[in-house]
């Protein structure tokens, strides 16, 4: 009998525990790919998400805050910091570009970010926009491509900010705040609510943390809330250095000065991802445990095979069959099972990819990209396969070693 067909035939035989094995070791196998491409992404987007700008220039707190808010849109800004710091950045020998930022509102849930226009050019290079044109005026205003998806504006059309990070929606509760502020709360909504901003451009896919900002020209706080030339702040300076050296001189020029703080963009990003390594930790033991479970599957459902064929192992031995082909019949059942379980899992968890990538994105600025196939891939197959080879080897020894007579017998 031909050892393939054998084994479809025995796998169908166990339909229930054949289909258990295949799915436990397809979800440990889809998460890990999961998790696997969840952790490639968070690096690659963590490592290109500042760009050329090494250096961040903004008010004192924390410098993993300052970058976070600056260069990923995450979090709140640290304060701000006066204008005349943009320009000694400029003058700085050390620097090679320096751009104001301004931020603090939000439209639609999305950051609206104050900056030269010419950021796009020293960041991405000469790219084309995918429609219209980079900003040039108060109000006007450039979307990253997942805003323009997700909020479905198009060119020329108008929409309106709101104050802070986060769009905030009106609950029940207590109403017990003093008239005086909630006479500040609505002059506030109204100076944004009358404040428009037209659709002038529509940012490529960039594959970073801009994709889900909303941009527009630096004064636009300042137009917002009718400021007076003196009383003009900003909230940052990114800086693209011209040197190393630069870097260290201009921060050690200005870092602590007049309640300003410069930080190196690498540093602040390094301390997340090692915050973000240790967290996974836990994850990988988690992990661990499902392929040990995995495991023990694949085995139970092999000695159950054992069992149920003892006699048909005595009596193919009886009719001439070698130790080997015995062994070989129930070890290839254990790969068989193993590989589709695993070709499940590679395909699930490249699903799961596909379809959680834009919530993924939007919550937490990780870009998935489902087809992203890497040397870890190569590490799952050969190691998953590797799990089954050995969940089958001891149950296909059993069989090795006992006589024909006693196999038939048992």
């Amino acid at each position: 009998m031909n050892l393939l067909h054998l084994t479809l035939r025995n796998v169908l035989h166990r339909r229930f525990l054949s289909l258990l094995t295949v799915c436990a070791v397809a979800l440990t196998v889809a998460f890990i790919v999961l998790l696997s491409l969840s952790r490639d992404s968070v690096e690659q987007g963590a490592k290109s998400g500042y760009g050329p700008f090494d250096l961040v220039i903004g008010a004192e707190g924390s410098e993993t805050q300052l970058v976070l808010n600056s260069f990923y849109h995450i979090g709140a800004p640290t304060g701000n910091i006066p204008l005349a710091v943009l320009e000694q950045a400029k003058l700085d020998a050390g620097t090679d570009k320096a751009y104001a930022m301004t931020t603090g509102d939000n439209s639609g849930g999305f950051p609206v970010v104050g900056l030269d226009p010419e950021y796009f050019v020293t960041r991405y290079g000469d790219q084309r926009l995918q429609s219209g044109r980079l900003y040039a005026q108060t109000g006007e205003a450039v979307l990253g491509s997942h805003v323009a998806k997700t909020l479905g504006l198009q060119l020329g059309d108008t929409f309106t900010g709101a104050h802070g990070l986060i769009e905030e929606h009106e609950s029940g509760g207590e109403h017990d705040a003093e008239e005086s502020a909630e006479h500040g709360a609505h002059e506030e909504e109204d100076a944004h609510g009358s404040f428009l901003y037209t659709v002038a451009g529509i940012l490529p896919p960039l594959h970073t943390p801009d994709d889900r900002a909303i941009f527009t020209t630096v004064d636009y706080a300042w137009a917002v809330h009718g400021l007076a030339p003196e009383d003009r702040e900003i909230t940052a300076v990114l800086v693209k250095p011209g040197s190393l050296l630069g870097a260290h001189d201009l921060k050690e020029a200005l870092d602590g000065q007049g309640g300003v703080q410069a930080a190196y963009s690498s540093k602040a990003v390094s301390d997340v991802l090692n915050a973000v390594d240790q967290g996974s930790r836990l994850v990988g033991i988690i992990t661990a445990l499902c392929i040990v479970l995995a495991a023990i599957t694949i085995l139970l459902s092999l000695i159950a095979a054992v069992g149920e064929r003892t006699k048909d192992a005595g009596l193919l031995r009886l009719l001439g069959k070698s130790r080997a082909y015995v062994w070989m019949s129930l070890t290839s059942e254990g790969l068989l099972l193993t590989s589709v379980g695993l070709l499940s899992g590679l395909l699930l968890g490249h699903l799961g990819a596909f379809l959680l990538q834009d919530r993924i994105f939007a919550e937490a600025g990780i870009q998935l990209n489902p087809y992203h196939w890497t040397q870890t891939h190569v590490l799952i197959v050969a190691g998953t396969l590797g799990i089954g080879l050995l969940s089958s080897l001891g149950p296909a020894f059993r069989l090795y070693r006992l006589h024909p007579l006693e196999l038939f017998k048992s």
